[in-house]
């Protein structure tokens, strides 16, 4: 205490100084009322700058639930789309404008990626207690990703279309010509799309999307646009260059495909390898 007042003693002029200046500026904002609408406008600049500065700090903390939900919502959205549904398998014996679900989606976080590998998988923060299986598709909102290879309870990882042996069932949006898309090392950004026949016509910049063929992906799905292609040496076939749609370097928030009538397809098929 008797510092503190040592402190007042030494600086008493200072403060007294402080004071009245402080006591003339009130007089002369509140008697004055270009100097009041000028220190109120100033005082609103520094408020609103104050916060809004709190407010991007709040909406930064909790960005991540933020992304979190929104990739929730995007799922929901997606199992409403048109083509997540199957015209075909309408039941006859109520209205006509009602269709089997055929897709859901699964939301999730990528908690591990690896790109520049020859073998490469994603690691999922969702499992078995979400509803994932081996086998399903994982998409993103540009593209096609993989497909889940093991699950935990709570986690699950996924072969990259980055894998050599990962194929996936792709065509030309244009005509439906289709192929199968494989990985051959190198760049992450570009695959390879084989099994397409010289009279096929081609061109750079056409759009490969997923076939109705595999049971792990939807009809449609962007997989990348044609960036090169040539003839292979003594075949009838096209060598078709691919730049993927998907940034697997950048990849946040996926989608793991639920295709409810897959053990139903894949089963019926299994009995044609018996013939």
């Amino acid at each position: 205490m008797r510092n503190l007042f040592q402190l007042l003693w030494r600086y008493h002029f200072l403060i007294l100084f402080l004071l009245l200046e402080l006591g003339s500026f009130v007089l002369v904002v509140r008697n004055n009322n270009f100097q009041q609408t000028t220190f109120v406008n100033s005082a609103n600049v520094v408020t609103g700058t104050f916060y809004n500065w709190l407010s991007s700090a709040k909406t930064y903390i909790h960005l991540k639930k933020t992304n979190a939900n929104l990739a929730a919502e995007n799922a929901h959205l997606l199992s409403l789309l048109p083509d997540t549904t199957n015209i075909h398998l309408a039941p006859t014996t109520i209205k006509n404008d009602t269709y089997h679900q055929q897709y859901e989606y699964i939301s999730a976080h990528v908690i591990n990626n690896s790109i520049n590998r020859r073998n490469n998988y994603l690691t999922l923060n969702v499992g078995t207690v979400d509803g994932v299986r081996p086998e399903m598709g994982v998409i993103c909102g540009n593209g096609v990703v993989g497909k889940v290879k093991n699950v935990s309870e709570h986690f699950c990882t996924v072969m990259s279309v980055l894998h050599n042996e990962s194929k996936v069932s792709a065509k030309f949006k244009k005509n439906n010509y289709y192929g199968s898309l494989v990985w051959e090392g190198g760049s992450s950004e570009y695959a390879t799309l084989n099994d397409i026949a010289l009279h096929v016509p081609v061109a750079v910049g056409d759009s490969i999307i997923t076939t109705s063929y595999s049971p792990l992906y939807p009809e449609g799905i962007m997989v990348g646009i044609v960036s090169h292609f040539d003839r292979k040496p003594g075949q009838n076939f096209y060598s078709i260059k691919v730049k993927l749609a998907t940034d697997f370097s950048a990849l946040t928030y996926v989608y793991v495909v639920l295709n409810k009538f897959k053990m139903e397809q894949e089963k019926l098929e299994s009995l044609n390898k018996h013939d």
